[in-house]
């Protein structure tokens, strides 16, 4: 099966695993990627396993062909509120291949080949009553010898974690272990030895009736196989084997890829696999920057008058929201009720921080269990939309088993129906619920600007790793990072204050924390202070600039005829670079306004001059650095 523009081909075949059995009984299902034009494709992955074992079925060994669907085409246009794009376009080749196990049963598979990319879902149609249960996916990406990866350990379980948090390894072999023993998470991008070809590899469609994965701690010869939650998540709550009745139909397995980085930056392949949106009405819902007191302040969500300074910050910058976060319900020096009355006047929205728990976690820090069970949610959820409240930050999920997935999405609906927006925190992956939930605003699940507090490694690894996640995880969907933090916290920053600057530009998110007191924005001089009075969280379009993950990125994103324009250096050393914007500029006149890096790390050189497209434009970062350039079009 060939992609619609011929560029990805997705192969499917019954083999034997060692290339010499002939018999039905010893062979199982396996499928390989290429991509390129005809006549130049490469794989890209090799020969990959299939299959599903259940307790008391196989799914993998002896499967044999019994029909295929004629070949279809995918084509739709969907909206998205917040994301790299507005205006999305899901088109692909779709191939449904039915098969039988040993003992007669069915298995279906839904393969597709994007323009960008391939995706493939594990189907069981009927034959099986009563709840059925996996133990096991035998799903394999085999990556070609000698390909470079980068991708993040998966966290052991903790108190805080599985959160999606810990540090992406930079440019290593394909078969290197994970150094925590528990697997390697979604995402992982990789590029072949040629540098001719990059892919990144993730889960899409999650469900209610399935569990988040991962991939195994010990890849073989460049093969990765694909793993169960580990059983001690979510305060070992919970079955780490996902269950369901029949029919079944499981996530996507997601491959994104292109000649370039720019397909993986680029893409919407992770939403395009999602259902379309479940709301007939979203005009309750708004992007927007926010106000956040805790990164310079932990204790100030139990102080009402520190509050309303931060709603004054937000009026002040014309940001649409103040956070307030944990323990606001013992707050001292005023109420919330208080501070719900001021920011009505300064007619800034409210936000209010809640913990997930429940049994799955043992985090004091209130308000909890609130929101794990539905009827004492659905009453919190009903007296915020009487309180004027717009939205809720929820953290402390430290679970991608099944009932935790069961949690989120339980969440997604009641406070879509009570007209309360989301913003998920210590949490799982985005898998692109936010098409089906446009209320979903964000999801951390990165090792954000709160790590200045409680890791002395942060100032030195931050720069660097903000050079891969737009590459990774901010790839995959909304990162809420919360940045540019310009003051110093207990550790103190090694990168510039235009770096930082950048960073509300080239890292997504439908809402934007802004971690810094009050004072480090409204001290700002005209030009920053102006860009983030005016910058926006709400994108028309994505296009990727120029880079290489690990070393340096620049990004450009459109709202309205304004282009955005960022980029930041990770390493410590100074990079000149010259931006050519593509032919996704219009022709025309513009003002460009530039902030670059000063003679110090925390100042500021800023100029506005008439540019035209066609015209290139030259960016000195300092060691560590950034840049930001607005281009505004003049006719």
């Amino acid at each position: 099966m060939i992609s619609p523009n011929g560029e990805v081909k997705l192969t499917v075949m019954l083999a034997a695993a060692d290339g010499q059995g002939n018999t039905s009984a010893a062979r199982k299902l396996f499928y390989r990627v290429e991509n390129g034009a005809e006549g130049a494709r490469a794989v890209v992955l090799d020969r990959s396993l299939l299959g599903l074992r259940l307790q008391g079925q196989d799914f993998v060994q002896g499967l044999q062909f019994t029909s295929a669907q004629p070949q279809k085409l995918v084509e739709e246009a969907y909206t998205l509120l917040h994301g790299k794009r507005r205006e999305c376009h899901n088109r692909a080749n779709q191939l449904s291949l039915a098969f039988r196990n040993a003992a007669g049963l069915p298995l279906e598979l839904d393969f597709r080949a994007y323009d960008d990319g391939a995706a493939f879902r594990y189907r069981l149609p009927s034959g099986l009553a009563g709840t059925q249960t996996i133990e096991a996916e035998l799903t394999e990406f085999a990556l070609r010898p000698k390909a470079k990866v980068w991708c993040a350990p998966s966290d052991k379980a903790s108190t805080y974690s599985p959160a999606y948090e810990t540090y992406y390894e930079n440019e290593m072999a394909s078969d290197t272990p994970s150094p925590t023993g528990v697997g390697w998470a979604f995402p992982l991008l990789f590029r072949t030895e040629d540098s001719q070809h990059w892919g990144l590899i993730t889960e899409a469609g999650l469900g209610t009736n399935f569990c988040g994965m991962r991939l195994g701690s010990k890849p073989t010869n460049g093969v990765y196989s694909i793993a169960l939650p580990d059983p001690a998540e979510g305060n070992a709550q919970g079955s780490a084997q996902p269950s369901s009745v029949l029919p079944w139909e499981m996530p996507w397995r997601v491959i994104i890829l292109g000649r370039s980085l720019a397909p993986i930056v680029e893409s919407t392949l992770v939403t395009d696999v999602n259902p379309p949106s479940r709301l007939s009405d979203t005009s309750w819902i708004h992007p927007g920057r926010v106000a956040w007191s805790w990164w310079s302040d932990n204790p100030s969500p139990k102080d009402g008058a520190k509050q309303k300074k931060f709603v004054d910050l937000a009026a002040e910058m014309g940001w649409e929201y103040v956070l307030v976060d944990a323990n606001w319900t013992i707050m001292d020096n005023g109420t919330i009720h208080d501070v719900l009355r001021y920011a009505k006047q300064k007619g800034i929205g409210v936000l209010l921080w809640y913990n997930s728990g429940g049994p799955h976690n043992v985090v004091t820090e209130k308000p909890r269990d609130c929101l794990t069970y539905a009827p004492v949610r659905r009453f919190e959820l009903d007296m915020l939309r009487e309180w004027g409240v717009k939205g809720i930050k929820v953290d402390f999920f430290q679970s991608d088993k099944q009932d935790v997935i069961g949690l989120y999405q339980g969440i997604l609906q009641d406070s879509a129906d009570k007209h309360i927006m989301v913003d998920f925190h210590g949490c799982t992956l985005p898998r692109g619920w936010e098409r089906t939930d446009p209320h979903l605003m964000s999801m951390e699940g990165v090792r954000g600007e709160e790590c200045y507090i409680f890791d002395a490694k942060f100032p030195e690894r931050a720069p660097v790793q903000n050079t891969i996640t737009p590459f990774t995880r901010n790839a995959v969907g909304p990162m809420d990072y919360t940045p540019v933090s310009l003051s110093d916290n207990r550790y103190a920053r090694l990168d510039t204050s235009v770096h930082e600057l950048a960073l509300a530009v080239l890292f997504e998110s439908g809402w934007v924390h802004f971690a810094d007191k009050a004072e480090s924005y409204l001290s700002l001089p005209p030009m920053p202070k102006q860009f983030l009075k005016e910058v926006p969280v709400a994108w028309d379009d994505t296009r990727f600039v120029d880079g290489y993950p690990g070393r340096w990125v620049s990004l450009a994103r459109r709202k309205g005829e304004v282009w955005y324009l960022v980029g930041v250096n990770g390493e410590n050393r100074p990079r000149s670079a010259r931006i050519q914007p593509g032919d996704w500029l219009k022709s025309g006149r513009y003002e460009l306004t530039t902030i670059g890096d000063g003679a110090g790390a925390r100042s500021f050189d800023c100029a506005t001059r008439p540019w035209e497209t066609g015209q290139s434009f030259e960016v000195k970062m300092a060691p560590r650095g950034g840049f930001v350039a607005v281009l505004k079009r003049l006719e």
